[in-house]
């Protein structure tokens, strides 16, 4: 066979599958399967994630310690009853007889006491320890608010990352399994060439190397898409059907970095968390310090007895007391001293750990927007590079064809389009996941703001129906 024609024929194949290795995004499984979004995907995340429900359902619980927290102040009552076998004997002097012995008179009782008692207890001064409780048990709702925004950006973050490196190992194994295909080719051609004489055995043996890499390569793709679909399921719950390509963010993007950092300061729900720890923190010294105050409280204890009066049959008997107590705290042994100062230490790492929320939120956009601004570029080099190595590739063939190339030329050659290719994949893939990566650095990786099809979770709704909750101990939503 000349070299002309085979030239041509690896041309061909070549030509065949280089629109399977420019996609991006091919079918994870292909077949039927209406195809997934990127959005679609993020709005399955953000309803179905075990992650995410649990950290809802952690708000929830924390939503009633402010309940809790009110109950200090509320009235108390409870109703008390005791019903028993008593027995008793009397024996009472009777002065002398005749005699002048001493003469006692005795008795036997034998009853059932019973009785029945309510008590009700108000507390009216608590120093502001239940107030103070509640405005901290608040405090601590907020920040775990905002520590929920931040486990649902985190969530939304993975998985659009999870999508992309599917799409991008999913294009990664298409290019492999197209380069194993030209691989195969060359290695026919240059072995038919060797039969004609027109190349030597180790012309053979450089094909059969490259083929050989190329599987390798190949299978090394398989495992690593296997990975990434085995982590797009967790994180979404199902499997990938059918990806169509994913789109950046960066149109909701701040223009600058400067802006970006001031909108991360204001919004950010890690440092939104910080701040409401702090409030907590400042309240948590305030309840340590009522343990000083005097506490002012009043009771009132009803009920009726009966058989209980000195033990007498019959006997029945009722009772009303208020009572109003004052207690000023003088000395407890020191344990109310160490609980202000250990507070107080408290409030500085809290609001140290604010501070470095700040500083970590600074840094995180500063780290996200170099990040995607670094893929953007490489987009830029990566085609450029796509490009010329194609036209090397080509004009390598030609001179192989007259013999001012060998086969160890024509397959380097390829294989640096490969991995131009390859490179533009990750690139592609870069661009994407590092906008959404500085959408969350800001605070505004929300499912409102990428208009997901899911029903927003407002927290708000379970804490309305739980916060003036007296009584009751059916969940919300399962009454």
């Amino acid at each position: 066979m000349s070299s002309s024609s085979g030239g041509s024929l690896a041309a061909r194949a070549l030509r065949r599958v280089a629109p399977a290795m420019c996609a991006l995004a091919l079918a994870a499984n292909a077949g039927g399967v209406s195809a997934e979004t990127l959005n679609s995907a993020l709005a399955r995340a953000y309803s179905g994630n075990p992650d995410l429900n649990q950290t809802r359902a952690g708000v929830r619980a924390r939503d009633e310690e402010a309940t809790k927290a009110a109950a200090g102040m509320r009235p108390k009552a409870s109703v008390g009853a005791n019903a028993g076998f008593a027995y008793s004997t009397v024996r009472i002097p009777a002065g002398r007889n005749d005699f002048g012995q001493r003469q006692y008179f005795s008795d036997e009782y034998t009853g059932q006491p019973r009785g029945a008692q309510l008590n009700v207890s108000q507390t009216l001064f608590d120093g502001g320890r239940t107030e103070n409780s509640v405005r901290q048990a608040e405090s601590s709702v907020l920040a775990a608010r905002a520590g929920l925004r931040q486990t649902e950006q985190t969530i939304l973050q993975s998985a659009a990352t999870a999508y992309m490196n599917v799409s991008r190992d999913t294009a990664v194994l298409g290019l492999r399994k197209s380069n194993v295909t030209v691989l195969e080719e060359q290695l026919r051609l240059t072995r038919d060439r060797f039969q004609v004489g027109e190349v030597t055995r180790t012309d053979v043996a450089q094909a059969e190397a490259s083929l050989a890499q190329a599987r390798s390569d190949m299978f090394a793709a398989q495992a690593a898409l296997k990975i990434s679909v085995a982590s797009y399921r967790q994180v979404v719950g199902v499997g990938p059907q059918r990806l169509e390509p994913g789109q950046s963010v960066e149109k909701l993007l701040p223009k600058t970095v400067d802006e970006a950092i001031d909108v991360a300061l204001r919004e950010s729900p890690a440092i939104i968390n910080a701040e409401h720890q702090v409030d907590a923190a400042e309240l948590a010294v305030r309840v340590a310090e009522s343990a000083l105050s005097p506490t002012v409280s009043v009771g009132v204890q009803v009920g009726p007895s009966w058989d209980s009066f000195l033990g007498y049959p019959g006997s029945r008997q009722f009772s009303a007391q208020a009572t109003g107590q004052l207690n000023v705290p003088l000395y407890q042994g020191g344990s109310e001293y160490a609980s202000i100062r250990q507070a107080k230490e408290s409030l500085g790492q809290a609001r140290l750990s604010a501070d470095l929320q700040r500083e970590n939120a600074r840094a995180n956009v500063v780290t996200n927007f170099a990040q995607l601004d670094t893929a953007k570029a490489s987009i830029v080099s990566n085609q450029a590079a796509v490009k010329a190595a194609e036209i090397a590739l080509q004009g390598v063939r030609e001179e192989a064809k007259v013999g001012q190339r060998t086969t160890l030329d024509v397959l380097n050659a390829q294989l640096a389009l490969l991995n131009a290719r390859v490179s533009l994949v990750v690139s592609q893939r870069d661009r994407v996941v590092a906008s959404y990566g500085a959408l969350a650095s800001i605070g505004r990786l929300t499912a409102e703001l990428l208009n997901l099809n899911a029903p927003a979770y407002d927290p708000s709704v379970h804490w309305n129906q739980v916060k003036e909750k007296w009584i009751g101990v059916s969940v919300p939503g399962n009454e």
